[in-house]
């Protein structure tokens, strides 16, 4: 939510753009994890919780580019990298506990 929250304020010609790849990278990462989670195989589960970091780390890297563009303020970036860290965090430890 706080992606959404912060990538209102692109600007309207990055709607198709950092906006629309931002949005849908962070999408990917809960979309994944829901569907690694329903996989009766570990091995699958596992394979979609690798792809939702692999999204992570796409929307962390969007953000340090719109911070860099000046869409969104240092702070506003630490913040939702504080967040995306404890997201990765928690994809890691269900990943070890399904080992």
């Amino acid at each position: 939510m706080e992606v959404y929250r912060l990538s209102k304020k692109y600007p309207k010609d990055e709607l198709y753009g950092l906006t629309s790849q931002t949005r849908r990278a962070v999408v990917s990462v809960a979309s994944n994890l829901v569907e690694g989670f329903k996989r009766a195989d570990n091995k699958e589960d596992s394979h979609f919780c690798n792809i939702a970091q692999a999204s992570l780390e796409e929307v962390r890297y969007q953000l340090l580019l719109a911070r860099d563009l000046g869409y969104i303020s240092n702070l506003e970036c630490e913040k939702t990298e504080q967040l995306s860290e404890e997201v990765s965090k928690l994809i890691y430890l269900w990943m070890k506990s399904k080992k």
